[in-house]
């Protein structure tokens, strides 16, 4: 790409917005020109506005700040014009999104780490590779409603690792049923408002509002045929049980998948090996060598030592093999970086996959 794209960063401050810049700072497509944040840090120099009030530095992205971003000026995302950049990142609270996404999208795209418009019908719920056939939806979500841009959301991050993981099962048995347990990073209860420490030390927390039903509609959704002007759901059968551990990043889940046509491991692990959708091969964000590592190793995935895998972009299996209680049935563990595949770097990703496909 000669020219980058500008892109602007809303929820800039924030740890999912520091997220983005982390991923942002060096990419070649894009040039974050703006950010933007509430009127608290709004017409501060960004190392300001990252700082606590007792005048630490904020910044819990991976690394240092980037240099490039120290001295920009926070505008006030409720004053922000979208006009002034090609496309728009948001990690902000759905409360507010609820005011801002729409308003930002008459005129210019938006790929939202927010919750509010993932299973809005005319939105699809994008994860590249997965299902990047249903990302023309938003030309059509931009025609229904009369805007110049739209409002694409990705998955929840407890989706995200299932949801690639089940991608080639999908494609070359069928799936009929599952059953996920996830233990899930406290990182992904944010820092303000999250999960307490002395909740998660020495404890795994056995409920997470709302996300048993967040994974089992999008799963259906995400795994759905496009029609054209929307999806009809797949019929999967999901049933999840949603857990806190006491790890910080990084998402791992146990997997009972019922496939439609009787395979072997070898041929499961094969396929999964295999996942490498070609509409990925030139994206600087995608996962590489392939979407899935599968190991052979019984002790792993392990998330300390799998998280990172391919820069935090791979869903790493292991201990996959055959489940005697599902006709047809497989398991195994999984464990995929919730902050990066499953946040910032995931919905940067659907940026590049939108670019190459002429939306944005």
């Amino acid at each position: 790409m000669a020219t980058k794209k500008k892109v602007a960063v809303i929820g800039a401050t924030g740890i999912a917005g520091q997220q983005f810049l982390a991923c942002l700072a060096m990419h070649p497509w894009y040039e974050v020109t703006a950010l933007a944040g509430s009127t608290r840090s709004a017409g501060k120099a960004y190392a300001e506005g990252i700082k606590t009030e007792k005048g630490a530095t904020g910044w819990w992205a991976d690394g240092d700040c980037p240099d490039q971003f120290k001295g920009m000026v926070i505008q006030d995302s409720a004053q922000f014009d979208a006009t002034s950049v090609d496309l728009v990142f948001t990690a902000i609270e759905s409360d507010v999104a609820a005011v801002l996404e729409p308003k930002y999208a008459m005129t210019t795209p938006v790929v939202s780490a927010a919750s509010l418009f993932r299973m809005e019908e005319d939105s699809p719920l994008l994860i590249p590779g997965v299902n990047s056939d249903h990302a023309p939806l938003v030309k059509e979500m931009a025609k229904k409603r009369g805007w110049k841009g739209f409002v694409t959301a990705i998955p929840n991050c407890t989706t995200t690792g299932l949801a690639v993981s089940l991608a080639p099962l999908v494609k070359n048995f069928g799936v009929k049923n599952l059953f996920m347990t996830s233990m899930q990073a406290v990182s992904g209860a944010g820092r303000s408002g999250g999960v307490l420490v002395l909740d998660a030390l020495d404890n795994i927390v056995p409920y997470i509002v709302g996300e048993e039903e967040k994974v089992q509609r999008e799963v259906a959704k995400i795994f759905g045929s496009f029609q054209g002007t929307s999806i009809a759901k797949a019929p999967i059968n999901v049933s999840c049980t949603c857990t806190r551990a006491n790890v910080t990043e990084g998402h791992t889940e146990s997997v009972f998948v019922e496939l439609e046509k009787n395979a072997s491991v070898e041929e499961i692990a094969a396929a999964m090996r295999a996942f490498a959708p070609k509409e990925l091969a030139d994206l600087p964000t995608a996962p590489k060598p392939a979407m899935i590592h599968v190991h052979d190793d019984p002790f792993r995935p392990q998330v300390r030592l799998d998280r990172d895998r391919g820069q935090g972009m791979v869903t790493t299996v292991g201990r996959l093999r055959k489940d005697t209680v599902f006709g047809n049935g497989v398991k195994y563990m999984l464990v995929s970086h919730n902050t990066k595949m499953g946040a910032a770097k995931g919905a940067v990703l659907v940026a590049e996959l939108l670019q190459t496909q002429g939306l944005i």
